[in-house]
């Protein structure tokens, strides 16, 4: 990721701007290809953060999150072979990359994801993998706190 500006909004800000953007959309096929659409604008990962550490495991598609601290806050850096994993992961980016390991830990990302409505709209195998994305940002979280 190379924009290291800290984000303005709170994190239940940007919560509330991306829950806007999905009630506008009518349907799950038009909210899925809004969130394929992120991903595409994801910024590509270097190759030098493929690397199975940062593999995230319980995805059905390869996910790689690479994590980096600077000034106190976690940037995150991030990439996928499937389009809607990387539009997940736009997402969570989106929603966490320059926030503080305590807000990252503070935030409830289950409330988040159900106020979006994307567990309902995903198979079994790729909420687990959104979980599994989460899991991983928290796990960073707590690791600098």
């Amino acid at each position: 990721m190379t924009d290291r500006t800290p984000p303005t909004d709170t994190l239940d800000q940007t919560l509330a701007e991306l829950a806007e953007d999905f009630d506008l959309l009518g349907d799950w096929e038009q909210r899925i290809e809004y969130v394929i659409e992120l991903g595409k604008g994801l910024a590509p990962l270097d190759e030098a953060d493929r690397i199975e550490a940062n593999k995230v495991p319980g995805c059905a598609a390869q996910v790689w999150l690479a994590t980096t601290q600077d000034e106190g806050r976690l940037w995150f850096a991030a990439d996928s072979d499937s389009a809607l994993s990387k539009g997940n992961i736009a997402l969570l980016l989106k929603l966490y990359s320059g926030r503080t390991a305590r807000e990252i830990v503070a935030f409830d990302a289950r409330a988040a994801l159900d106020r979006l409505g994307l567990p309902s709209a995903l198979t079994r195998q790729r909420a687990n993998g959104l979980n599994s994305m989460v899991g991983r940002i928290r796990e960073a979280a707590l690791a600098v706190q």
